[in-house]
């Protein structure tokens, strides 16, 4: 995953500034997570790894499933991609574009992990917790695993809240080992 993050992390970058260039930040953001979802698929990862498929085919082939919400700098884009078979790096491209994104635009992902599903004023007062200690505006995404017991986890960029009753347990666990 490291390997792949470090090959696509230019072509992020380059896009990122065409997209700010061209004022289009939300637009290309769009673009890339369709392309990311396309290149997902499991038949087209098939035909983007088979040496049989040429470029043009794969390139003409992407350019129809897009359709005209691919700019011709997408087709470019895409194009330049398949020219140096990194077009199955569309996914770790379209994350990397948007972490760029959201650290331009002063906002920061955040992945809530709670035992139960939480409302939304506790998802509001998380928010603001974070947007306190953090300085950036938040964007939560949130999901429920039963497994933690009670409480949540909290992941915002390199920061890690264990709030959970499981990572509690584990603590107590690991000071009365020692």
């Amino acid at each position: 995953m490291a390997e792949k993050t470090t090959i696509a992390r230019p072509y992020a970058e380059a896009v990122f500034k065409l997209a700010q260039q061209q004022g289009q930040l939300k637009e290309w953001s769009e673009r890339l997570q369709l392309c990311a979802a396309i290149a997902s698929n499991p038949e087209m990862a098939a035909l983007i790894g088979n040496p049989k498929i040429g470029n043009r085919q794969l390139t003409g082939l992407f350019g129809e499933l897009c359709g005209d919400r691919l700019d011709e700098h997408g087709k470019n884009f895409i194009a330049t991609l398949v020219e140096n078979d990194r077009l199955g790096l569309l996914p770790e491209i379209a994350e990397l574009y948007e972490q760029a994104r959201a650290e331009a635009e002063g906002v920061i992902s955040a992945e809530v992990v709670s035992a139960m599903p939480l409302g939304d004023a506790e998802r509001q007062k998380i928010a603001e917790s974070l947007k306190k200690r953090l300085g950036r505006d938040v964007e939560l995404e949130c999901s429920v695993d039963e497994g933690l017991l009670g409480g949540a986890v909290i992941r915002a960029g390199d920061l890690v809240i264990d709030g959970s009753a499981r990572g509690q347990v584990e603590r107590l666990s690991n000071a009365l080992l020692r």
